[in-house]
């Protein structure tokens, strides 16, 4: 067990995950966060989806590391905070034109052939361009937007974790080449400095702005919620370009856009809302006409490959969570154990080795 103080650049998903687990483990941790709400964990949809989104080589075995390890990193979330997250073992179907395109999809051996009759007795009223279907019924979601986050924030607060809010990390101070401490500015303007000689760097999308030389740059997604028929979607739908998540209340979240060339323009946009429903029209006929609930919009943090930059950072005592493009969701589980084994110098597996090397920030270079 340490005391040893730890910053938490990023107030998202990653950083108080990671904040949660290094507090269990007896570290003194402080989270610095500039706007809670811009955070890709409260945009996304939360599928845990590491087969139905195809991933391949080491982001796919990070997937599966990661999904084996949801169900106690949940548990423990909810232990310390008392609220539920919102974990259910929908399964996912992923939709094709036909079974020759269905074979070939890079993750079709960990799921279960589906037919037209299949497909339409699963997802009633799918659009009859669909004649076949994978069910990854391993795969799942979690209610990370309203569920997760609200959570995590208090299994934080119950560790003991400090938070300043409306804060935002301006430069990292070195002394001898180290890490040694962050300049800051809080939401009056007030510059401060504060000494540490461990951080870890969870500024999702904007993590390069901290650091340029980090490969991360912002891929905006719009959504929208429907309220459906009671029952009506029963399995997520993994479309190409378009999903749809059904949560236990009758929400349907319906995701996303991707528009790299927006950088950080906010908003939502005529063109990416006319997209999701021609999304939906192709999968759902019927759901266009299901009444929408609410739109909003975020930043994915994309790096050059889709896959995350793990482990330690360019300068000896930060370490970094960040670009995990679409999968923060589900890569947050296996993200934070590496994470929090490394900072606090735990024995760890010769698999845990091999994907923070595999991940590593200069990977590019090679």
């Amino acid at each position: 067990m340490s005391n040893e103080q730890v910053l938490i650049l990023g107030g998202g998903l990653m950083g108080l995950a990671i904040a949660h687990q290094l507090a269990r483990r007896g570290c003194s941790v402080t989270v610095l966060s500039r706007r809670r709400n811009e955070a890709a964990g409260f945009v996304a949809a939360g599928m845990l989806a590491p087969h139905a989104e195809g991933l391949t080589g080491d982001l796919l075995r990070l997937g599966q590391l990661s999904q084996e390890r949801i169900p106690h990193w949940v548990a423990q979330i909810e232990a310390d905070s008392g609220l539920p997250c919102g974990l259910r073992a929908t399964g996912i179907v992923v939709p094709f034109k036909d079974a020759k395109e269905r074979d070939r999809y890079a993750t079709a051996a960990f799921g279960e052939a589906l037919n037209r009759q299949r497909l339409e007795q699963l997802l009633p009223g799918i659009a009859p361009a669909w004649q076949a279907g994978l069910l990854f019924d391993q795969d799942g979601q979690i209610d990370n937007r309203r569920q997760l986050m609200r959570a995590l924030e208090s299994a934080c607060v119950d560790r003991g974790v400090n938070f300043q809010e409306g804060v935002e990390v301006l430069n990292l101070l070195k002394h001898d080449g180290r890490l040694h401490g962050v300049q800051t500015r809080d939401s009056e303007g007030l510059l401060s400095t504060l000494t540490c000689t461990k951080a870890v760097l969870c500024s999702g999308a904007w993590s390069a702005q901290l650091l340029p030389e980090l490969p991360v740059f912002p891929v905006k997604g719009q959504m929208v919620s429907l309220q459906t028929p009671r029952g009506a979607l029963r399995h997520v739908i993994f479309g190409p370009g378009t999903y749809l998540v059904p949560r236990e209340d009758g929400l349907v979240v319906v995701g996303a856009t991707s528009e790299p060339e927006a950088g950080f323009n906010e908003g939502l946009t005529p063109q990416g809302q006319k997209s999701l429903n021609q999304g939906i029209a192709a999968l759902l006929p019927d759901a266009v006409n299901w009444p929408p609930m609410e739109r909003w919009w975020g930043f994915r943090p994309c790096t050059p490959d889709e896959g995350p930059l793990l482990g330690q950072g360019p300068i000896p005592g930060l370490w970094l969570a960040c670009g995990h493009h679409r999968n923060g969701v589900l890569l947050a589980a296996i993200t934070t154990e590496l994470l929090a084994d490394a900072i606090t110098h735990q024995a760890t597996s010769s698999e845990a080795t091999r994907m923070l090397h595999a991940f590593r920030w200069d990977r590019f270079a090679d």
